[in-house]
């Protein structure tokens, strides 16, 4: 029977940057790009410069692989409106920071921006979206191809291939009913849990490492204090919808009440009570 693991955005933070437990980040790159990755370093990035770990709307996870490739993964909990754009800003801010002055542009790495978001980005029923970017052309058609040259100095197939590429898991989307082995590791990021029959690249590891119990007793009061404050968050943000929604209803109340509208019509449009209109009516008097 599966265990409630450690959620997936905290180990990030904590447990996954340990050499012993690039496994588990190497299985799920791996389940997503459709091809092996071996992490050969993590380096800093904006996300783990920090060192407040009790705030953990975003993380994020900067990997170098042992074919040179930049990997960032990153996990927004709390809906940002520019979050397209920032995920634009980060691609290119590597680009430029991992070339070293005078170097030929040649020498740029291959980027992979991985974006795990727990709110509705965009619109769009999918819960994986792959960016694939391609040159077509406008009269022909036809999609912009390198030449021989190109393929053999930057060993590529596609313009693409030169290019960042982004995906997006909107975990929210997922119907937990796991498919193949990338849905697998949705589940997981979805759900915190493992089931016994996945068979996942990394998530052996991860049933094995991510383990509450396996927390040394410093490790369980900050995942404690983490989780507690999600919570807190989580009954911040309903309860200001709530108001929200609270004061929309009495301002519409109040135009009612100004037309001279009958209480019960009022509580029928509002979702007031009574009591609450009747209030309303008598401040108004």
């Amino acid at each position: 029977m599966s265990k409630k693991l450690i959620r997936f955005d905290w180990a990030i933070k904590k447990l996954l940057r340990h050499k012993a437990n690039f496994g588990i980040l190497e299985g799920f790159l791996s389940e997503l790009l459709r091809f092996d990755v071996t992490i050969e370093s993590i380096l800093e990035s904006e996300g783990n410069q920090q060192d407040e770990y009790d705030k953990y709307n975003r993380v994020d996870i900067l990997v170098k692989s042992q074919n040179n490739e930049l990997m960032l993964v990153e996990v927004q909990n709390d809906s940002e409106i520019d979050y397209f754009q920032r995920m634009l800003f980060g691609v290119s801010k590597l680009v430029t920071e991992y070339i070293k002055e005078g170097e030929p542009y040649g020498t740029i790495k291959k980027i992979y921006s991985i974006n795990i978001v727990y709110f509705g980005l965009g619109q769009g029923k999918d819960y994986v979206y792959e960016y694939k970017g391609e040159f077509i052309g406008v009269h022909e058609n036809d999609i912009l191809l390198p030449t021989a040259l190109q393929k053999q100095n930057f060993n590529v197939e596609k313009v693409a291939d030169i290019f960042p590429k982004y995906y997006i898991l909107k975990v929210n989307n997922f119907n937990n009913v796991a498919k193949d082995t990338l849905d697998e590791w949705v589940y997981f990021l979805k759900n915190s849990e493992v089931k016994d029959n996945f068979k996942a690249k990394g998530l052996d590891k991860a049933k094995e490492k991510l383990r509450y119990e396996t927390l040394s007793e410093e490790e369980k009061k900050m995942y404690d204090r983490f989780q507690e404050n999600r919570r807190i968050e989580i009954s911040v943000e309903y309860t200001t919808k709530l108001e929200a929604k609270q004061e929309k209803a009495i301002e519409m109340a109040k135009t009612m009440l100004a037309d001279n509208e009958p209480n019960e019509r009022i509580a029928k449009y509002t979702g007031l009570s009574l009591e609450q209109i009747e209030q309303l009516r008598n401040e108004k008097n």
